[in-house]
């Protein structure tokens, strides 16, 4: 089967414009190049990783704007890897449980690589010491939505507020909106639908800016990275506090 075929069975709908127009049709290609081998999804998945790590040395130490274009590709093809790994599975039909909880791990850690590098370079590029104080502040915001997200999902706490939601609503009313990767953001535009138009506008836009592939390459483009910086260290700022209140309104009384 070609890459037609592939991205045809294997797309998500609806999906992210990134996703659909550029990122997925590149995936199919390599999915279409490995389906007769014996690559697996999970060694797509830690190679998207590896790609990710490479991306951010690149950041760091390759200067000006064509340093920063390159290691911004790198980054985007790493996410194409990102994309084909699923991708594969569903072509395989061999998706799994731990095949998902794998990649968002490496998703997690990705996060963590870019926001990171971008803010020792936008240091180095600036000499301005914010941008590493910002950046601390944005990896403790990143971290602290993981870790709730976690603790939200786990099995123990589901089954508490299917059994007694304090908001007396149903669970799945109860939980917040999934944003801290982009493999969430993806499944959170893939389950998109409910809630006012105000709230969906909201959701929207947070989805777009914790999807960086989206849109860092505008920002590498300009050769401006603190365009997407402070944005995504503010949406995930957010996406914490919003977590802590979830939290707080549900085990603190």
């Amino acid at each position: 089967m070609g890459a037609r075929q592939v991205y045809q069975a294997t797309k998500k709908i609806p999906d992210l414009p990134w996703n659909t127009y550029v990122c997925r049709p590149v995936a199919a290609w390599v999915v279409s190049s490995v389906q007769h081998t014996r690559v697996t999804p999970n060694q797509i998945t830690l190679a998207s990783f590896l790609v990710a790590c490479l991306a951010g040395l690149l950041l760091v130490v390759l200067p000006g704007w064509w340093g920063l274009g390159v290691a911004v590709l790198v980054f985007e093809l790493s996410y194409v890897l990102d994309c084909a790994d699923g991708m594969l599975a569903r072509w395989r039909g061999i998706a799994s449980p731990e095949g998902h909880l794998l990649d968002f791990l490496m998703d997690e850690i990705k996060a963590f690589v870019i926001l990171g590098a971008s803010a020792v370079r936008l240091h180095f590029e600036r000499g301005e010491v914010v941008f590493l104080l910002a950046g601390v502040l944005g990896l403790v915001f990143l971290a602290s939505g993981v870790a709730m997200t976690t603790f939200e999902r786990r099995p123990e706490i589901r089954a508490v507020l299917a059994a007694r939601d304090p908001l007396g609503r149903g669970p799945s009313q109860s939980e917040p909106s999934p944003l801290p990767t982009t493999d969430a953001a993806d499944d959170a535009a893939s389950a998109a639908g409910g809630g006012s138009l105000l709230e969906r506008v909201l959701l929207g836009g947070a989805k777009l800016l914790v999807h960086y592939p989206s849109y860092i390459w505008l920002a590498a483009a300009v050769g401006r990275l603190d365009l997407f910086f402070w944005p995504y260290v503010a949406v995930h700022g957010a996406y914490a506090a919003r977590s802590f209140v979830w939290v707080a309104l549900r085990f603190g009384r």
